[in-house]
């Protein structure tokens, strides 16, 4: 993205919203129903689930990694929430493909299944491969929507036996605009970053934004809801306090947090909403919650055939790990 395109479209658009917006408190009764916050040990994950909790969900799903961690979130929601045998802590490591599965087979016993808010992910510099990928190819976009794909039929049954549109929802970020992804013109854009040489983990978390909301926005846009029976959203939570930024705690860093940051209870709301948004928001980009236009390389030229490309690739790898995953979108 160019320096022009930041500060036309994307900066003026991040301090307004920084600093003039206040995304509203949910008041949403849950009452009977079941939701999944992956990534909901800490962060706004957390905050995301305390406030399902105290909207009267029947059943809290927190995924992840460490359930030692999850259970120390549990008792913290439950304390302050003042409702007990509502939380449940379900292991969950998206660098493991196995992991991701067998959580899948697991939620295959529940008696129904509202949301599911995907809000797990890492942002690294580091380079890693893990499974195959670059670490975050594979936590933020390889295995959230393996975990996307093998959550559909249950959302979908539960859909027909309650008679209601469940919700998938994807935690992207405004970040999406800060790249300019020139991988997507390498012959293979995964191969491209994959490659150690060529990966350029200073923006990887920013590319990874970016692949989810066009990965979002294909599926969408090959099945709409009507065929999907399942609203498929992305969200943008704002630049908020939280524990994703971790690599990057340096003083200037924590003087711009300062200044600009949401609280992370703040920031949550945006997580609520979207899991609790109508099939309006089908294949739509969600921030301050309202919907809103995606970057100009997502909406603009060529950015529909970056985004076939996408997911063209994205769909053979998640077919190599979990053979036809991706015919469920057709069923």
């Amino acid at each position: 993205m160019s320096m022009v395109n930041i500060f036309t479209s994307f900066l003026p658009h991040l301090l307004y919203s920084q600093f003039f917006v206040t995304p509203q408190y949910p008041t949403t009764d849950c009452t009977g129903k079941t939701i999944i916050v992956t990534g909901a040990n800490v962060g706004l994950g957390m905050e995301a689930a305390r406030h399902y909790a105290r909207l009267n969900v029947e059943k809290l799903i927190i995924a992840c990694r460490s359930t030692e961690k999850g259970e120390a979130a549990k008792r913290d929601i439950e304390a302050s929430t003042k409702r007990s045998g509502v939380v449940e802590v379900w292991q969950l490591d998206l660098q493991s493909y196995d992991s991701v599965k067998a959580f899948a087979k697991r939620a295959e016993s529940l008696k129904r299944l509202d949301a599911i808010v995907e809000n797990a992910g890492i942002s690294t510099r580091e380079y890693q491969s893990v499974a195959g990928n670059e670490s975050t190819v594979t936590t933020n976009v390889v295995s959230t929507f393996l975990l996307a794909l093998l959550m559909l039929p249950k959302l979908r049954e539960s859909g027909r036996n309650f008679n209601i549109t469940p919700t998938l929802t994807i935690v992207a970020s405004e970040v999406h605009f800060l790249t300019a992804f020139p991988e997507r013109k390498a012959s293979s854009i995964f191969g491209a970053l994959n490659s150690p040489k060529e990966a350029r983990m200073g923006d990887r978390y920013f590319v990874s934004k970016l692949l989810e909301v066009l990965v979002c926005r294909e599926i969408a846009r090959e099945h709409p809801v009507e065929k999907t029976k399942v609203t498929i959203n992305f969200v943008n939570p704002g630049w908020c306090h939280s524990q994703l930024m971790r690599e990057m705690d340096t003083a200037p860093i924590r003087v711009l947090q300062k200044i600009f940051c949401r609280t992370t209870e703040v920031g949550s709301r945006t997580l609520v909403h979207a899991g609790l948004a109508s099939p309006e928001t089908h294949g739509k980009y969600l921030s301050d919650c309202k919907t809103m236009p995606c970057a100009p390389l997502v909406e603009g030229k060529g950015g529909l055939e970056t985004q076939k490309r996408v997911w063209q690739e994205l769909s053979e790898i998640l077919n190599g790990i979990e053979p036809g995953v991706t015919k469920v979108l057709d069923a």
